[in-house]
């Protein structure tokens, strides 16, 4: 079942012109930064063909991701258009009074960025480059004016997935560091037990050679 929970949340720049808002909602291809910790960075890249098999009929723009529509794809008045290097929307607030009171909170300055809500069918991790690919989205659900962009603090699912191969790679680092710390151990052992024996050996050989030297 998919809930608020399932959903992903990415952030994006928009342009308002009179009654109409246009902004590339998606970069395909792009890495983008989503996680630090520790000075180190974790990726994401959305798929170029990550949109081909996704659910795109029935998309509204909205504030916050909730609330009443102030555009949708059904009726024509929000525009989805894909290419090559990204997903692009067009909305028209004049069709009703949501929409003209979101155009009027826009133009005051209340939003300045825009979010779009997902969720994920297939995706893959390169632990090597710290990337997160989503490959196929499943369904895309709404695009959003906020007043906080999930880019800037992204969408608690996003986070918790490079929170948990952050924590796979610490984990990893430990056990290295315990592996190697116990290497390190038994060859001391080793080294002191065959330096012992070694000691002996030579003992009992001047001992051999020399019987009366303890004498």
């Amino acid at each position: 079942m998919i809930t608020p929970k399932n959903r992903e949340y990415r952030a994006f720049e928009f342009e308002s012109d009179e009654m109409k808002i246009e902004g590339k909602a998606v970069a395909l291809e792009t890495p983008t930064v989503l996680y630090e910790y520790d000075g180190i960075k974790y990726y994401e890249i959305i798929s170029r063909d990550a949109f081909a098999e996704a659910k795109m009929d029935d998309v509204v723009l909205v504030e916050n991701h909730q609330g009443r529509a102030a555009a949708k794809t059904k009726n024509g008045t929000l525009q989805l258009r894909l290419s090559d290097d990204g997903l692009f929307i067009s909305a028209d607030l004049s069709k009703n009074a949501t929409g003209r009171e979101l155009h009027e909170a826009i133009k005051n300055g209340f939003y300045d960025k825009m979010s779009f809500a997902f969720t994920i069918r297939q995706d893959s991790y390169d632990q090597k480059t710290r990337t997160r690919r989503i490959e196929k989205i499943d369904r895309l659900f709404d695009v959003s004016a906020v007043d906080f962009p999930a880019y800037n603090d992204t969408s608690i699912s996003a986070r918790s997935f490079f929170e948990a191969e952050a924590e796979k790679e610490r984990m990893e680092m430990r056990m290295r560091e315990e592996k190697k710390k116990r290497l390190e151990t038994a060859f001391s052992h080793l080294f002191a037990l065959r330096f012992d024996g070694i000691f002996h050996h030579l003992s009992d050989m001047d001992r051999f050679q020399h019987p009366n030297s303890e004498a």
